[in-house]
């Protein structure tokens, strides 16, 4: 069986930037190891697979090693895709079934805004594994609901970091490490690095399940709901982030890049 297998770049209107995505939409639903071996193929952060499912649409997305919960810039390329494949209109509001409940996402102008859960941060005590695997002393150290989160003292120390991957690897929880600081570029509000090695990510390259975190810590921090962030890996991003309630909407474009046929 071939199946269309598509690399999308998000969060970036530009090829070879922002954080590339393998997109999948399917007949029908593969099983898990069919689905794991192609994302394994596939090498990228994520993949994600979509099935229709009445008006709606069924979301998994799988790293190489491992299927996860939540993942912003998979689900990006996923609008994207489906509207470019005249699969929905501009004026249709996407619904995705997922582990992390019901998300949507719309077309406003040439941007795409996903609706995601907003999550809360609880301040840790920062422990030796820790520090070691960011390489340095936090300013603040918290926890969320899947992810450490560190704020370090300015943005050019975020972008100056090398961390250690292979404590990163062994730390508990889930292992996954965001990084943050205040934006010192005019017009941005904060950036941000993420990694996750024990996901069989060493850096990722743009993180919209990240900005779950940031948008609510930073709304703390700065007094304000709407953000312009900017996450500064090699490939790098740039994200719309608006805190509502208990939501988070993201916004950013996409564009294509390849088109392939897999077996599975």
């Amino acid at each position: 069986m071939l199946i269309p297998i598509h690399t999308v770049d998000a969060f970036t209107d530009k090829p070879f930037s922002g954080n590339p995505a393998g997109v999948c939409i399917l007949e029908k639903e593969l099983n898990d190891k069919q689905m794991q071996n192609i994302a394994f193929k596939m090498n990228l952060s994520e993949t994600a697979f979509i099935v229709r499912s009445g008006k709606d649409f069924l979301l998994r997305w799988f790293t190489p090693v491992a299927e996860i919960n939540l993942c912003g810039h998979a689900t990006l390329a996923s609008a994207h895709l489906l509207r470019e494949q005249g699969i929905v209109k501009v004026e249709d509001i996407i619904h995705f079934h997922t582990k992390s409940g019901l998300l949507t996402a719309r077309f406003k102008d040439e941007e795409i805004e996903l609706n995601f859960p907003a999550m809360d941060t609880e301040e840790i005590s920062i422990f030796p594994d820790l520090e070691k695997a960011i390489g340095t002393k936090p300013v603040y150290t918290g926890k969320s609901k899947w992810i450490y989160i560190a704020e370090l003292k300015n943005a050019e120390e975020i972008r100056s970091l090398k961390p250690d991957i292979e404590t990163m690897r062994t730390l508990p929880f889930s292992g996954e490490v965001l990084v943050t600081a205040k934006a010192d570029m005019p017009g941005y509000d904060f950036i941000s690095r993420f990694f996750a090695p024990s996901m069989g990510v060493n850096e990722d390259p743009v993180t919209g399940s990240a900005h779950c975190v940031l948008g609510p810590y930073w709304m703390k921090k700065l007094n304000k709901n709407i953000f312009k962030a900017y996450q500064a890996s090699k490939r790098g991003g740039t994200l719309g982030v608006r805190v509502q309630g208990d939501r988070v909407y993201l916004t950013g474009k996409a564009v294509t890049v390849l088109t392939v046929e897999m077996t599975a």
